[in-house]
């Protein structure tokens, strides 16, 4: 049985319009966490481990950050809400995916309207990609 990280990223590859980045390690993320004074998410952490980033949904995703491969994780970027967020992605439609300091949640901060919808708030990292997945069609039966 494979664990939850690796469920999720076969969902995605039966997408088949996905571009991972090679894993990074818990030594770099933990190193990442200290020099930031941040804690990320703890599945966002499990996933940066099966893939340290990429691109997803292609040609239409969005372009996920890690704490290793180009783009990193940018813990002072602008384009948040306010600094209780880390910006750890992008939508196509330039909107950023966030995570909250101190949470599990994963959001989208649609700019259009300038804030975070209620139903672009996703309780947790592997929510998130398996919702995007259900948008395109794909089942999430697979993921355990």
């Amino acid at each position: 049985m494979s664990s939850e990280p690796e469920a999720v990223a076969d969902l995605l590859r039966s997408q088949g319009q996905m571009s991972f980045v090679e894993p990074t390690t818990d030594a770099l993320i933990e190193a990442f966490e200290s020099e930031h004074d941040r804690q990320l998410p703890s599945q966002l952490k499990r996933w940066l481990l099966v893939s340290d980033g990429g691109d997803f949904f292609l040609p239409a995703g969005f372009q996920l950050r890690g704490v290793e491969h180009l783009p990193l994780i940018d813990v002072d970027d602008p384009d948040r809400p306010d600094d209780n967020y880390i910006v750890i992605g992008t939508l196509s439609s330039g909107d950023p995916v966030l995570c909250e300091e101190s949470s599990e949640r994963i959001s989208i901060y649609n700019h259009e309207v300038g804030r975070i919808e209620d139903d672009e708030t996703f309780a947790d990292f592997f929510t998130f990609l398996t919702s995007l997945a259900a948008v395109l069609g794909i089942g999430d039966d697979d993921v355990e």
